[in-house]
């Protein structure tokens, strides 16, 4: 493996993660507002 290809997967690892966290607590404060407004 060269070391490009690493920190791609690194890149893509960390994008991945990235999108999860921020859906999370998308979620996450849509269901407070909800919660909130009911």
């Amino acid at each position: 493996m060269s070391t490009g290809a690493i920190v791609m997967m690194l890149v893509g690892m960390l994008i991945i993660w990235g999108g999860m966290a921020l859906s999370i607590a998308n979620a996450v404060r849509v269901a407070k507002q909800k919660k909130a407004s009911s």
